[in-house]
């Protein structure tokens, strides 16, 4: 983003992140315990009440401005960003279908961080085909629903206070109607049956959640009306698949911004190695490559405001940005050269990371799918500006 289109929320958080989070990332990547002083500072500067209305307490900022927020996440500590982006689907879901009442009972939670949300979608034989979930939402004569199943690969699993889950009806088909649940995580039942390792991301819980058998009221069910949660979720997906690729572009800008400066320290033959035509040709590859993927995303967020949906755009979006992320990491390594492989050099964890954004918010694989239903729609090419 450059400097004129910047506004002052952003800046705000960019020279937060520059102040307050980049000069201490390599040490909070050497401790073990949760950065719960970074939670609380984002709480402060109103972060997780980005996407919520300011009659309940948020910001209500703008797309663009979110988007660009976790660009500037992403580029000062790649953990950031995880600590918000779930959470803010879920309060987005509670802000467009919530009741009154689920709307003032948990949006000012959810604004001043006090309470933090999950989605919780995936389920171990399921992966992303979320038509196919198995967990169950039994009706129950007073109203209310009973709620088993098994969920994996949550996101702030283990932290989060409020859980919004995706479960069925039972039908004897086991084709019940799919609904979107409430659920606060002190309900007895509910179990963070463990913990998942990872690659990277050691500081953002990533958990298998068991719900046993349940009790919610009829206020859990989003919005009241049972057989919806599936066109929810579906609704909130270019707007997460967005924030997930300005994300990836704050990781891009990180690897591109240490490799460059580190191309200018290194010396050999008596000279800085970005002089060296080799090291320069990486570099260009990687610049060409993060200017690219933020006009992507812009124009994305162009075809949304002009039409309403950016399907389409979006997944491209989410598409080319997390590839060429993976690849300027790689690049930026290439750069460093050994040292890109040693922990005392940041690339090493970018590097280690990159690949989640390319797995997450639907596989890189489903987004090319999604991208071609959309092309062969009848005005397709008139959205790609073909005609």
């Amino acid at each position: 983003m450059t400097e004129p289109d910047v506004s002052p929320v952003v800046e705000g958080v960019r020279q937060f992140v520059r102040r307050e989070i980049a000069p201490h990332v390599a040490r909070f990547e050497a401790q073990d315990e949760f950065p719960q002083q970074v939670v609380d500072a984002m709480a402060g500067l109103g972060l997780f009440g980005m996407v919520i209305p300011e009659e309940h307490g948020g910001l209500d900022l703008p797309l663009e401005d979110y988007v660009a927020i976790m660009e500037e996440l992403g580029a000062g500590w790649s953990a950031m960003p995880s600590f918000l982006n779930s959470h803010c689907t879920v309060a987005r879901l509670i802000a467009t279908y919530g009741t009154a009442e689920q709307k003032a009972r948990y949006l000012p939670q959810l604004a001043d961080g006090s309470r933090r949300a999950a989605i919780v979608l995936t389920e171990p034989s399921t992966g992303s085909d979320l038509k196919q979930v198995r967990a169950q939402a039994v009706p129950q004569p007073d109203g209310g629903f009973v709620l088993s199943g098994q969920k994996i690969f949550i996101t702030n699993g283990q932290r989060a206070r409020l859980h919004m889950v995706l479960a069925r009806a039972p039908a004897a088909d086991g084709k019940g109607p799919i609904s979107l649940f409430i659920v606060e995580s002190e309900a007895p039942g509910v179990e963070v049956s463990r913990l998942i390792d990872k690659m990277g991301f050691k500081h953002v819980d990533t958990a298998e959640l068991r719900f046993d058998k349940v009790r919610l009221g009829p206020e859990a069910l989003l919005g009241g009306e049972a057989g919806k949660g599936l066109p929810q979720v579906l609704s909130m997906l270019e707007t997460g698949r967005l924030a997930m690729a300005g994300t990836a572009v704050g990781m891009a800008r990180n690897a591109l911004a240490v490799a460059l400066q580190y191309s200018k320290d290194r010396e050999t033959f008596g000279q800085p190695i970005c002089n060296h035509q080799a090291v320069q040709i990486h570099l260009a590859n990687m610049a060409t490559q993060l200017v690219a993927s933020r006009a992507m995303i812009g124009e994305a967020l162009r075809h949304k405001a002009r039409y309403g949906r950016a399907d389409m755009l979006a997944s491209m979006a989410k598409l080319f940005v997390t590839e060429a992320t993976m690849q300027i990491t790689q690049d930026a390594m290439r750069v460093l050269g050994g040292y890109g492989y040693v922990a005392e050099f940041p690339i090493e964890r970018l590097y280690r990371e990159a690949p989640i954004y390319v797995l997450t918010e639907g596989s890189n694989e489903i987004q090319r799918i999604v991208i071609a239903r959309e092309m062969i729609k009848a005005d397709g090419p008139e959205r790609l500006g073909l005609v």
